[in-house]
């Protein structure tokens, strides 16, 4: 390596002696020759930098200059009579420096040029300061932020993939730079990134100053002190017992007195994962039922190296084991001949076999199972025969025709003789069930919405809803003199007692006119508000009766006496829309369904009792069982609800057999029947049996479905059903004007 001598001087001062003149003549020539060396590198370094670089760089590199050679300081050639005489140079003050040194501080110099430049170009250019946001949200602007005063900072050009492939052949350093999504623009990376690059992906520390391997601190010393650290006493604690340890110690004992803990019962901890290959494993002993795993199969003769000629195929036996499929082959190999065992190459199947001998202990029975031979047909509950269900209605037997609107409602008489119907034709009619002869036919002035025959035995009348009116109607030719005579002043004995008109009345008992009495009219019943009464229905007295009329809030529900003509609002604030309100037929208990929810309240304690949720989107009947434990309910969304009130607040069978919305649902007071009709013109019939023992679900079974009775008009068919109070009979009517009975 070329070397070079660059003279250090220190000015020594000798306090006696002299320097010939051709020393300081040698030392002038050799310090001019080495700042001519000195300028002519200081000029290659300039020239390979810009106009800005230079500007920059010229003070720093005479600084170093200075630095590195203080001749013109120390020597003071250029002033010959500066010289002192006895400056001298000596061989032990000249230092040989490698030419690796001095590149050395040039490449530092252009270094920090560089570095200095690149910094000034990131303090030029405006910062980004959308945050961390994803970038792809500005990828249908111009634009790719805002810098420091709200500007829009545009984005860079994108070159195609030609622009990037000439980049990538002229720019040598461009394998180190990244894309900064903030900024859209290619980063070059520092050496300290490369660094950590290199260091991660060497799975190394990332950063290069610290070290994993620095000496232990030892802040508590291993080595035990003779010494205790403080003098001080023992504290009185040190020897009374614990009141918290006696606390947990008792908590213990409890526990093992309640059972809780069982002493001496330690659980050994099972393994999580069992080695199935490992033969160190204890044995365990085998189940009853166990089944060793296969064994693999012995090699035959074929499979030798140096198998006998008779194990050998054919060219023949060849062909036709080739062209078989390999599921089909007896043997997956052809037996091979080998002159010696180190001829044998490796075995092209072992990976397969080893597979399918693992399958082969994966899949292989461990234990020997009973299967159940279960018949499919026998999961299915075995309903009892129709037939064996009998009697219920099956067919048409008679309509009762005479009515020329809309039949929406209807009621039979206590002992089965009568029917009485109500139609948007606004007319009522009394009609001879067994021969569907129309006895009786009165004209009120608006749509009869609901009606309902008295109860009692005793009396001979019925109640109808029409408008906002209810009127008790006696149709004095169906009865007795004696009954018509006590249903007169059963009736009418409430007028004789003085009526308080403290308070604003809901309902204003009146008599009728002599030719409303000639007709049969006994009472009145006129209600404050101006609302339809949708429903009227009757205690099983007959004393008591409901009134609904689901648009007149708070007063929509009222209950009547009618023996006294007093009335009573039970509820002063009603929750949701009504729609049916029904008696118990044993208890005092009172049902309300609105929309979705059937409340029951106690009338004697005043109270709610419970909720029932029907799961429906919209009732739109209810019927109670004749023993008062079971409930149905129909909807306009197509089911029909089954609750019983002591098992549960959900319905306990839901039945879904009609493809319109259900009108209305019965009960038959005697035999064990129920009946649904919607607007889809049938009728369904169902064998519902209620048992005594409590352990015992009630038996519900599908037995006949009534169709062809009506029609569809208006998209309307069955509006009301009900059964006959003696016999398995039911009537219905229909948006065709006519009224069917099935026997």
């Amino acid at each position: 390596m070329a070397r070079r001598k660059i003279i250090s001087v220190t000015k020594k001062r000798k306090a006696t002696g002299s320097e010939s003149p051709n020393q300081k003549k040698n030392t002038v020539e050799l310090a001019k020759d080495i700042n001519k060396r000195n300028n002519t590198q200081k000029e290659g370094l300039i020239t390979s930098k810009t106009s800005d670089e230079e500007e920059e760089e010229e003070p720093q590199s005479s600084d170093n200059s200075e630095r590195i050679l203080n001749l013109g300081e120390d020597l003071d050639v250029g002033n010959d009579s500066d010289y002192i005489a006895g400056d001298s140079l000596e061989d032990s003050q000249i230092e040989e420096i490698d030419d690796d040194e001095v590149s050395d501080i040039s490449e530092n110099e252009r270094n920090l040029g560089e570095k200095k430049e690149e910094q000034e170009e990131k303090d030029r250019e405006p910062p980004n300061t959308v945050g961390n946001i994803p970038m792809e949200w500005y990828d249908d602007y111009p634009h790719i932020g805002y810098d420091m005063d709200g500007k829009k900072i545009m984005k860079p050009a994108k070159g195609d993939e030609l622009d990037k492939f000439l980049d990538k052949m002229e720019d040598p350093d461009y394998w180190l730079s990244v894309k900064d999504d903030l900024t859209q623009q290619n980063v070059k990376l520092t050496d300290e990134e490369l660094d950590i690059i290199r260091r991660i992906q060497m799975q190394e520390i990332p950063d290069a100053n610290y070290n994993p391997y620095e000496p232990m601190v030892e802040w508590f010393t291993s080595k035990p002190e003779v010494m205790p650290l403080s003098a001080a006493p023992e504290p009185k604690r040190r020897f009374v017992p614990s009141k918290w340890e006696a606390k947990r110690i008792m908590k213990i004992v409890r526990a093992i007195r309640e059972g809780r803990i069982i002493p001496g019962n330690t659980q050994v901890q099972k393994p999580r994962f069992y080695n199935l290959w490992a033969d160190s494993d204890q044995s365990r002993q085998d189940h009853p039922m166990h089944i060793p795993a296969p064994k693999m199969k012995l090699p035959d003769h074929d499979e030798s190296y140096n198998p006998p000629a008779e194990y050998l195929p054919n060219e023949k036996e060849k062909e036709e084991w080739e062209q078989m499929d390999p599921e089909d082959r007896e043997k997956n190999y052809l037996p091979q001949k080998y002159s010696s065992l180190r001829a044998v190459p490796a075995y092209g199947r072992f990976i397969h076999e080893r597979f399918n001998r693992c399958l082969d202990l994966y899949l292989a029975p461990r234990l020997r199972r009973n299967k159940l031979n279960i018949d499919p047909e026998s999961l299915i509950p075995k309903l009892p025969n129709p037939k064996d269900l009998q009697p219920f209605p099956t067919r048409l037997a008679f309509s009762y025709i005479g009515h020329t609107g809309r039949i929406r409602c209807f009621s039979i008489d206590p002992l089965g003789l009568w029917l009485v119907s109500g139609s948007d034709d606004q007319t009522i009619r009394v009609w001879e069930i067994t021969t569907g002869r129309c006895v009786y036919t009165w004209t009120v002035d608006d749509i009869v919405h609901s009606i309902a025959w008295c109860p009692n035995k005793d009396v001979c009348g019925f109640i109808v809803a029409f408008s906002n009116k209810v009127a008790f109607i006696s149709p004095f030719k169906l009865c007795d003199e004696e009954m018509y005579l006590f249903t007169n002043q059963y009736v009418t004995a409430g007028f004789n007692q003085s009526q308080k008109d403290d308070k604003k009345k809901n309902v204003h008992w009146v008599q009728p006119t002599e030719q409303e009495k000639e007709s049969g009219y006994l009472v009145i019943l006129n209600h404050s508000h101006s609302k339809t009464v949708k429903q009227v229905t009757w205690h099983r007295k007959g004393d008591y009766f409901a009134t609904l009329a689901p648009d007149a809030g708070n007063q929509g529900i009222l209950i009547h006496q009618l023996t006294k003509h007093q009335t009573q609002q039970p509820f002063r604030k009603i929750k949701g829309i009504v729609q049916r309100v029904m008696f118990h037929p044993i208890k005092p208990l009172f049902f309300v369904a609105t929309q979705r929810f059937i409340r029951v309240y106690n009338l004697i304690k005043q109270e709610a009792m419970k909720t029932l949720q029907s799961g429906v989107k919209w009732i739109s009947s209810l019927d109670v069982h004749p023993m008062g434990d079971n409930i149905i309910i129909g909807s306009y969304d197509k089911r029909l609800c089954w609750f019983d009130l002591d098992l549960s607040s959900r319905p306990y069978k839901i039945l879904r057999y009609h493809s319109m919305a259900i009108r209305s649902v019965s009960y038959h007071k005697r035999f064990p029947l129920f009946a649904s009709c919607s607007d889809d013109g049938s009728i369904q019939i169902f064998h519902g049996m209620v048992y005594n023992d409590l352990l015992q679900n009630p038996l519900i079974v599908p037995v006949k479905i009534l169709k062809g009775g009506h029609n569809i008009v208006d998209s309307l068919g069955v509006l009301h059903c009900e059964f006959h109070p003696t016999q398995p009979w039911i009537i219905s009517s229909g948006a065709d004007h006519q009224i069917n009975l099935w026997t």
